[in-house]
């Protein structure tokens, strides 16, 4: 098998290259939460947490309104 890979790239020669160039934008796009164990295996989906997570929301809407 021809391997062209090397074992170790010297990324600080390339021509271009910016640390962090995008990390911002990531950060402003990117919303992730990382779910214990526990309520990952209730929730296995986004759409279910997202589901469970308006259903809150509904309730607690509801009772500051009798509040």
């Amino acid at each position: 098998m021809d391997d062209d890979l090397r074992s170790e790239y010297d990324f600080s020669s390339m021509a271009g290259g910016m640390r962090g160039k995008y990390a911002e934008l990531y950060r402003a796009g990117t919303n992730l939460v990382l779910l214990d164990p526990d309520v990952a295996q209730a929730f296995p989906t986004a759409a279910s947490v997202n589901a469970a997570l308006r259903l809150l929301m509904q309730i607690a809407q509801r009772q500051q309104s009798s509040n």
